[in-house]
């Protein structure tokens, strides 16, 4: 599995790239966690709004900061 995490180092960027980590950890998922912050990177997935997560090419949130719960359900 492929994740990115999208955004410019805002804090809410940040909380979201440590909780990814920490969903992956905890459920033994087998992933790449990687963050984007390139401007040109962000927007060629469609996104005008972070942070966003991109699992598997596919843009799961944007504009919001999911909670641990909504993250482990994308990956159950």
């Amino acid at each position: 599995m492929d994740i990115k995490v999208l955004g410019t180092g805002c804090p809410k960027c940040n909380q979201l790239e440590e909780r990814v980590k920490k969903v992956v950890q905890e459920l033994g998922q087998k992933a790449t966690v990687s963050k984007v912050g390139d401007i040109k990177e962000i927007m060629s997935y469609g996104v005008m709004m972070t942070p966003a997560l991109v699992v598997d090419g596919e843009v799961k949130f944007s504009g919001k900061l999911p909670s641990e719960e909504e993250i482990k359900n994308l990956f159950a």
